[in-house]
C-alpha cells in the first residue's frame, strides 16, 4: 500500500485515522446525531470561502459546498489521497465539483492561497502533531471576524486535552465565542482576534 506524505497535520505517534474506517462514522446514524446543516447553521453563507481541515471523504465538505453556492468555494485538506479521491467522487455525483478544491496537506506552503470566511476542524485536531502551528496557520488565513469551529470526539479526547487545545487556539490569536452543543463532541466556536 502506498504511504502518504508526512505533514504538520499528521499525528504525534503517527496515528492518522485510516481511510477505510471512514465508513464506520460516515453513515445514516451520524446524520441523525450530527446533521451537517444543523452543525453548520449560521456559520456558512452563500459566497463564502470555507476551509475543511481533515475533511475525510466530505461529510461536512459536501454540505458546505451546497451552502456556499456558485460563487463560493470549499477547500478540503486531508493527509490521505484516498480520502480526497473519495471526496471528489462524491462532489461530482452531487454536481458540486466546481465548488470544491481538494488539497493534500503538505508541510511546505500555506493552507490556502486566499483568505477564508470559515474554517472547520471536526474530530481531527487530536491527530495533529503540532497543534499550535496549525492553529497559527489557521488564524493567519482567516479574514477579520471569520470563525473557526473546533470539535473533538468526547469519548476519545478528554476534557483536559480539549481544554489544552482551546488554550492553544487562544494563544494563536483566536477569541472564544461559543461552546455549541454537538452530539458526542466537545466543541468551541472561535473568531479571529481583531488586529490593532
Amino acid at each position: 500500500m502506498r504511504s502518504e506524505p508526512r505533514d504538520p497535520t499528521s499525528a504525534s505517534g503517527g496515528h492518522v485515522c485510516p481511510w477505510w474506517i471512514i465508513w464506520t462514522f460516515d453513515n445514516p446514524i451520524r446524520r441523525l446525531l450530527q446533521p451537517p446543516d444543523r452543525v453548520l447553521a449560521g456559520l456558512v453563507r452563500a459566497g463564502d470561502h470555507c476551509l475543511d481541515i481533515g475533511c475525510g471523504m466530505g461529510y461536512f465538505t459536501i454540505p458546505m459546498a451546497a451552502m456556499v453556492g456558485e460563487q463560493g468555494l470549499v477547500t478540503a485538506l486531508d493527509v490521505q489521497r484516498r480520502m480526497l479521491d473519495g471526496l471528489m467522487r462524491r462532489a461530482r455525483r452531487r454536481g458540486l465539483e466546481s465548488r470544491v478544491r481538494a488539497r493534500l496537506a503538505l508541510e511546505a506552503g500555506p493552507l490556502v492561497e486566499q483568505p477564508v470566511d470559515f474554517a472547520l476542524a471536526f474530530w481531527v485536531l487530536h491527530e495533529v502533531r503540532d497543534q499550535s502551528r496549525l492553529l497559527r496557520q489557521l488564524c493567519d488565513v482567516l479574514k477579520p471576524g471569520a470563525r473557526l469551529l473546533l470539535a473533538e470526539p468526547r469519548l476519545h479526547v478528554s476534557g483536559g486535552a480539549f481544554a489544552a487545545s482551546v488554550g492553544r487556539a487562544l494563544a494563536a490569536g483566536f477569541e472564544r465565542v461559543d461552546e455549541p452543543a454537538i452530539a458526542l463532541s466537545r466543541a468551541t466556536l472561535f473568531t479571529r482576534q481583531s488586529i490593532v
